[in-house]
């Protein structure tokens, strides 16, 4: 990533970020419907910097318990 480019700082519920880390670990990018090349550019940012944060090290009753978590209150 070019660090001369403008940066935001995000901040997302600790299960929202497991989930999303597993699934970027696991989807084929290659078979996600995107519009633009840079829809999956940014979905591989998005991993490599949650591979940054302590999520990487998660186990699968964490990842189970977070999906839980977020699975809780969607209301659909």
């Amino acid at each position: 990533m070019d660090s001369s480019l403008p940066r935001i700082h995000l901040e997302l519920w600790a299960a929202d970020a497991v989930v999303l880390f597993d699934w970027l670990m696991t989807v084929d990018l290659d078979a996600v419907p995107i519009e633009h090349p840079a829809e999956k550019q940014a979905l591989a940012d998005l991993l490599t910097s949650l591979e940054a944060t302590d999520v990487r090290d998660v186990t699968q009753d964490e990842i189970d318990a977070a999906r839980g978590e977020v699975a809780r209150d969607m209301g659909w």
